[in-house]
């Protein structure tokens, strides 16, 4: 069971020092594992962050960068984006990205347009910026696609167990269910 407070360990449970909560939770969104480093469970973050980084930059890699963009206008709503967007800061340039291409003034993508959003609108007289993403990296577009989204909904449940703690239940509660539903026959 945790609980916020000092550890203390005991027969049947260990306590562990969630420290707060609710920073280490910004944090395990902010960087995939800060949050555990700072609970002081190391493996743990180590292992988060290895795993939600790697998948994620596997990803962004297979994609060229491309696969990794915010846009919401009437032609392209980027809904993976919100997936992608768990991972916190490594998905934020896409955000910097469609401000400098929507906002105004309109200005060009940065960075030689990774993880800028394609050309909008699509007009029948140009090329389709993103049509021509999907028949250039063919599979590898949707891959990395998904890729970049388990990665973000993977540190979505490392956020929450960074707030919550790890899961589990005590066990003299299942002892004392137990008994209850002896009694009960």
């Amino acid at each position: 069971m945790a609980k916020q407070g000092s550890p203390r360990r005991s027969d049947d449970m260990v306590e562990i020092d969630l420290r707060n909560a609710g920073l280490a939770a910004f944090l395990a969104w902010l960087w995939p594992g800060a949050g555990h480093l700072y609970q002081r469970r190391y493996a743990k973050g180590i292992l988060l962050m290895a795993v939600v980084l790697s998948m994620y930059f596997f990803g962004l890699f297979l994609g060229q960068g491309h696969v990794v963009y915010a846009s919401w206008t009437p032609t392209d709503k980027r809904w993976q984006y919100l997936c992608q967007l768990g991972t916190g800061l490594p998905a934020l340039p896409a955000l910097l990205q469609a401000r400098r291409v929507f906002g105004e003034p309109k200005q060009p993508p940065l960075w030689n347009g990774f993880m800028a959003p394609p050309e909008q609108p699509v007009r029948p007289e140009s090329p389709d910026e993103l049509a021509e993403w999907h028949e250039r990296l063919s599979y590898r577009f949707e891959l990395g696609t998904l890729y970049t989204m388990i990665a973000g909904l993977l540190n979505i449940l490392a956020i929450y167990d960074a707030y919550a703690g790890p899961f589990g239940a005590n066990e003299e509660e299942e002892e004392s269910d137990n008994s209850d539903k002896d009694s009960d026959s």
